[in-house]
């Protein structure tokens, strides 16, 4: 069918939402519709990842296989224009773009799910779909992600997913699972014994069948074997018939069904019942590991609450009312109790109060909030009745942001995560095409027996199950990203988490990273006699209104001293100089050193003793005709981040290097690294610090940590940018990692963790291909059989996800 509608925006990411959200359908409608002449029913522009040729750690073939857009004929990517040929090999940077103008975006909860690999299977079975423009499967929230074509209804999809032996939970999908009266898939309700049995009801039924079978004489228990195999077999069977009209063919139900009616054609009949009571076992054990997995990502759903206290001040006086938290918006006033959490971001009202953000930070003690001081959704108020005003809209507040970046990682996937993925699609089919050869082989060529061969070719077929080496990989990120979310950092995807592991130097901006980012007056010179309280109040005069920090320190120690500010009129920046103003008819002027042309020797060198001690000079001149005569000196400095010192030490003990790149004066930047014990470079503009990081990267893998806007060239350039969880927007949105918690002891943490997280894959990509080739080579030489070669595979799952599952407990 051809579609001449394709979008190939570079579009905002999707919003995550909260946990009521993620089984609601999603619409956006608009009405423009670009045009493609590709004949094709399933169309998806992808945009490439900035981050996937830096610094030449990708090799070109380490492509993304598109997700959702390209796995099979009927659902393939808009070509790239010949200008973008050579970002082929870059994985998307969102998982979905914006819909196209006119599409409608319909989203669900997807349930059944027990590794990555389903995600797969069920964007194969929705891209076939007739209308459907782009498909996106996020495993780590259960969410699928649909994109379908002017005016077409969501029920085909719903029933697509269910018809490969998924479920869907949502309007669209309880209306189709109802009209479908699949009954018998849903749960059972009411008590835990119930909910077990409803659960685990196949693998039990199977497992008595075996058992009563084998205490009976061979006779009777012949038969009943077979009745267990074809019981158990039955819903295997129907899965991968399922899944092989919906585009997944080698699917390992597929290699089951073949091995267990194999196995029964060759009179094996305990064998074959155990084939499938060992891999039903193997395909809850994954599913426990998955759930395992997203706890993280559930926990961080559940911290939303779904009601809030809203004030509202009418003429009778205030009305409380119990609203969805949905309702809110900026400006709304509500009231929450102690042990209650935050339903959206918000400003506090009250002079004092305690909040336990640990489940955002991962810092345990409470934190102690001021008047004005903004608040994060899902804190916990830890000490008395606080009043908020909201700040944040619906499905963006702090909660909400970490859920999409947790989304936005899932397309971002390791170098080593996407050449396993490739490896597995030709693996599995390989592998039947090399049990074929076995079985038909030595009987035609060499007059082998017919029984003998075909028993080793299927204990061969069930060896080419990939899932111990598909899961290898995404089990190990999920669990090191999850383990990094709860301690208070957060690394965008498989990705970012390799390039973290091979970080050779960190290179720091200082102000706001290495420091708090709030400078204090620490000395005031006169240089005329006058009183320095006088003097102090006329800097603060003309400094009055600038939100530039040194500004702000000056009024603030003014302030302090309760000294009387003068009326200063005309005030205006004086770019790359300072500020100005007239106070009593007089202009004064707060300038930088270099600025001020009159300053003597005496007063150049005590300029000096003062920037090598850190500090930040600013001059306070009286303009007297053309010139500005030095009235006094005033020195700032920001102050070193208590755990500054120890946090580099870290670092320098994970055989790391350190450098400090500042704007700042070079005396200044120069006492702040020795303070520290790291290089510097100061004098720099941002561009200056992506030239810095460019010439480090020539030789290094480097990462770079920041806050401010100024710092995210250097952030994007860099192998990898960390931003301080307290930095602005821009610097948040272009890092590849976050220090939620605002504490510099945790990128130690971070990359103490990648590194874990590297080992763990290598451990475990070892095993599960060093257990197949061990169990290749006794099953060719038939000392193993069937039933080996089924626990060699659902043990290397095992064995896999449990190493992967040590990385929860890392710290």
């Amino acid at each position: 069918m051809s579609k001449s509608c394709c979008n190939h925006q570079h579009a905002a990411p999707i919003k995550a939402v909260s946990k009521a959200a993620s089984g609601q359908s999603e619409h956006h409608h608009d009405s423009h519709c670009c045009d493609n002449t590709t004949p094709v029913s399933c169309c998806s522009t992808q945009t490439p990842h900035e981050h996937a040729s830096r610094d030449g750690n990708e090799s070109p073939g380490d492509e993304e296989p598109p997700r959702g857009g390209c796995h099979d004929q009927a659902c393939c990517s808009a070509s790239l224009s010949p200008a973008h040929e050579h970002e082929h090999d870059m994985p998307p940077a969102d998982p979905l773009v914006a819909p196209v103008q006119g599409n409608s975006r319909h989203s669900w909860q997807v349930l059944g799910m027990d590794c990555p690999s389903c995600a797969r299977k069920i964007e194969t079975a929705v891209c076939r779909v007739s209308g459907v423009q782009q498909a996106r499967v996020l495993f780590a929230t259960e969410k699928l992600v649909v994109d379908l074509a002017p005016g077409l209804s969501p029920d085909p999809v719903t029933a697509a997913v269910l018809a490969a032996g998924f479920q869907l939970k949502g309007e669209s999908a309880d209306k189709q699972a109802a009209g479908r009266k699949q009954a018998s898939q849903q749960p059972l309700q009411g008590n835990l014994f119930g909910n077990f049995l409803g659960k685990y009801w196949q693998p039990l039924s199977l497992a008595s069948l075996m058992l009563v079978a084998a205490l009976l004489p061979k006779e009777l228990g012949q038969p009943l074997f077979t009745l267990a195999t074809l019981w158990g077999l039955w819903p295997i069977s129907r899965k991968a018939w399922a899944l092989t009209k919906s585009g997944s063919p080698f699917a390992i139900e597929t290699l089951m069904t073949v091995a267990a009616l194999g196995a029964l054609f060759l009179g094996e009949t305990a064998e074959a019942a155990m084939v499938l009571l060992l891999f039903m076992l193997g395909e809850h054990l994954e599913a426990y590991a998955a759930g395992r997995a997203r706890a993280g990502v559930t926990a961080l759903m559940a911290l939303v609450p779904d009601k809030a206290l809203r004030i509202r001040t009418t003429a009778e006086g205030e009305v409380r009312e119990e609203v969805a938290a949905d309702e809110l918006r900026p400006g709304d006033i509500i009231e929450i109790a102690p042990g209650a959490r935050l339903p959206a971001d918000a400003r506090l009202l009250d002079e004092l109060g305690a909040f336990d953000e640990s489940a955002l930070t991962g810092e345990s003690i409470p934190v102690e909030r001021r008047q004005g001081d903004k608040v994060p959704a899902g804190s916990l108020a830890a000490d008395r009745v606080l009043r908020l005003e909201v700040i944040s809209e619906p499905g963006n507040n702090a909660i909400d942001r970490i859920l999409h970046l947790i989304e936005e990682a899932e397309s971002q996937r390791a170098p080593i995560e996407r050449f396993i993925d490739r490896f597995s699609r030709w693996y599995t089919p390989a592998m039947m095409l090399v049990a074929l050869l076995v079985v038909v082989v030595p009987p035609l060529a060499f007059s082998q027996s017919w029984d003998e061969w075909i028993y080793r070719g299927l204990a061969l077929l069930l060896i080419g199950c990939p899932c111990a080496l598909v899961i290898s990989t995404p089990a190990a990120v999920t669990s090191a990203l999850a383990a990094a979310t709860r301690q208070g950092a957060l690394i965008k995807g498989g990705a970012a988490l390799e390039r973290l592991a091979h970080i050779d130097t960190v290179a720091f901006d200082k102000t706001g990273t290495l420091t708090l980012g709030k400078p204090q007056l620490t000395e005031l010179v006169s240089l005329n006699g006058q009183p320095e309280a006088e003097l102090l109040a006329l800097a603060a005069a003309i400094e009055q209104g600038s939100h530039h920090p040194l500004a702000s320190a000056v009024v603030a120690n003014a302030t302090e001293q309760g000294l009387t500010l003068a009326e200063a009129r005309d005030l205006r920046a004086l770019p790359g100089m300072g500020v100005e103003g007239r106070i009593n008819g007089e202009l004064w002027q707060l300038l930088a050193p270099n600025r001020v042309a009159t300053l003597n020797v005496e007063q150049q060198t005590r300029i000096g003793s003062l920037e090598r001690q850190g500090k930040t000079v600013v001059v306070l001149c009286q303009s007297s005709g053309d010139q500005a005569l030095p009235i006094a000196l005033l020195a700032l400095r920001d102050q070193i981040r208590p755990e500054a010192a120890a946090a580099l030490q870290e670092l320098n003990r994970l055989g790391l290097n350190s450098i400090m790149l500042t704007g700042d004066n070079p005396n200044a930047a120069e006492a702040i690294a020795t303070e520290l014990g790291m290089g510097w470079r100061a004098g720099l503009l941002p561009e200056g610090k992506v030239n810095e990081i460019a010439k480090l990267a020539s030789s290094q893998k480097v990462a770079m940590i920041g806050d401010g806007i100024n710092d995210a060239p250097a952030m994007k350039r860099a192998s990898i940018g960390i931003a301080m969880g307290g930095g602005t927007d821009v610097a948040l949105e272009t890092a590849d990692a976050a220090l939620t918690h605002n504490q510099l002891g945790g990128i130690a943490a971070m990359i103490r963790l990648s590194r874990a997280a590297l080992a763990n894959i290598h451990q475990n990509i070892a095993l599960a291909l060093g257990l197949k080739a061990i169990f290749l080579v006794t099953s060719l030489l038939g000392i193993t059989g069937l039933w080996i070669a089924v626990l060699a595979d659902t043990g290397a799952t095992a064995l896999v996800t449990a190493n992967a599952l040590r990385l929860l407990r890392k710290r």
